[in-house]
């Protein structure tokens, strides 16, 4: 297989030359060119027909917002992480980009730090994961699986997220109706900071509330919480009600909120009542707490591979033998809204 072609796109000579020795340092790895401004990366782009761009958020003239919408206009489907500083100006940035279509980021180290190696542990395996694409995939079966009995309601919407997922969840948290008749637990793998920009990103975007959780909020109908990032978001029973718990348990899955951690608490909490939803994302965290949601008696659907920027987490869930089912991102929705109304329908949502 021929290297992974990467274009760099960075106003700052110094981030050129160390992206361009952290990629020189991997034989899978080849740079296809560099640009020094968005305008430039669009000029050349087309000559270089690179499989990937890394993409500074922050530069003069055409930033690397405006640069990644005409990006997405004629390359659709090509990967591109974005380049930005832990700052709240640059975590808004970020946000925004990947909200917009950005595949993934990374964040520039600070002057403490030892910037080429975070950068390199922290980037090479992203191009990898989402280059997986060039590599012939094995094969998984989507054979379906049992599904629990149709009179089983629906009371909590459990959502894990990884690589591409903000993208994703804007495309499916606004899209639910006002009336939603479920609460919804968010796990996006995100720092701090980045995690509550998002919050609020999908709060002005959306019909029902959104906010990143609190230690001590109790779960209500219609509300959606995201993890904040470094902490672990569980439920946990407190007599009649349920409500969040933050913590700092160790990370699961390298993994700090956890999908794992958030999927086996409801699954403890809500028995067969349960719907989690599984969407892009890299690795397999996840897949221990649907196990432990379909013991319960609980559903799983999972983004398709078509249409996820990274198959890792949703289909470690398939190769398991975990999913109920399948679907594009754009029928999510749709299977959310029929498995909640039909059994919502049975039983009422039971929780203030």
């Amino acid at each position: 297989m021929p290297p992974i072609r990467v274009l760099i796109v960075d106003d700052s000579a110094v981030v050129r030359r160390m992206l361009r020795d952290i990629l020189a340092s991997d034989p899978e790895l080849v740079v296809a060119g560099v640009a020094s401004s968005g305008q430039q990366a669009l000029e050349r782009i087309d000559d270089l027909k690179p499989d990937l761009v890394t993409l500074d958020v922050e530069m003069p003239g055409i930033d690397g917002i405006a640069t990644l919408v005409e990006f997405r206009k004629r390359f659709p489907r090509l990967p591109v992480i974005m380049f930005s500083s832990l700052t709240e100006r640059g975590a808004t940035a970020t946000v925004e980009a990947l909200a917009r279509g950005a595949s993934d980021y990374v964040t520039k180290p600070t002057s403490s730090q030892n910037g080429y190696e975070l950068v390199r542990n922290e980037l090479l395996p992203k191009i990898k994961a989402l280059c997986s694409r060039l590599i012939p995939s094995r094969h998984i079966s989507t054979a379906p699986v049992a599904e629990p009995p149709l009179h089983t309601s629906v009371d909590i919407v459990a959502v894990g997220a990884s690589t591409g997922g903000p993208n994703a969840l804007v495309k499916v948290i606004p899209s639910l109706p006002a009336d939603f008749r479920a609460p919804i637990l968010v796990v996006q793998h995100m720092p701090p900071m980045f995690t509550s920009l998002l919050a609020v990103r999908l709060d002005g975007l959306s019909k029902l509330g959104v906010q990143e959780a609190k230690n001590g909020d109790g779960l209500k109908k219609g509300q959606v919480w995201i993890a904040p990032g470094d902490y672990h978001m569980v439920v946990s029973a407190d007599g009649g009600n349920r409500k969040i718990v933050l913590n700092k348990d160790a990370p699961e899955n390298s993994c700090r909120p956890s999908v794992d951690s958030l999927f086996r608490s409801v699954a403890a909490c809500f028995g067969s009542h349960v719907l989690a939803v599984v969407l892009t994302g890299m690795g397999s965290d996840g897949t221990r707490g649907a196990e432990a949601i379909r013991r319960a008696g609980g559903s799983v659907i999972v983004q398709d591979e078509s249409s996820s920027v990274v198959w890792g987490m949703p289909g470690s869930i398939v190769s398991a033998g975990l999913a109920n089912k399948i679907c594009p991102l754009d029928g999510i929705v749709a299977e959310i809204l029929s498995r909640t109304e039909i059994r919502i329908a049975a039983a009422g949502f039971r929780h203030n």
